[in-house]
């Protein structure tokens, strides 16, 4: 997509997003946009991906590269779409 075309799609963009957040999150109909097997949410638990990205952060501002190894070898045991 050249410069120009993603300069034009931007305001649009920013529409829907004002629009969904007056409408309390609701994306705005007739918009065309809807979520695709990349984009959409993947199924999981979100207090052990917190736990996570936790460890990771605190890991690599103490360098406890173990701790950060652990973490991410968890969360790659964890992700549905890596299957």
């Amino acid at each position: 997509m050249s410069d120009k075309a993603e300069q034009d799609a931007q305001p649009e963009a920013l529409a829907a997003f004002a629009a969904a957040a007056r409408n309390k999150g609701m994306k705005p109909a007739g918009q065309g946009i809807s979520a695709t097997a990349e984009t959409a949410a993947k199924p999981g638990d979100l207090e052990a991906e917190e736990k996570d990205a936790a460890d990771i952060m605190g890991g690599n501002a103490t360098g406890d590269k173990k701790r950060v190894d652990a973490a991410i070898s968890d969360t790659a045991k964890r992700d549905k779409r890596a299957e």
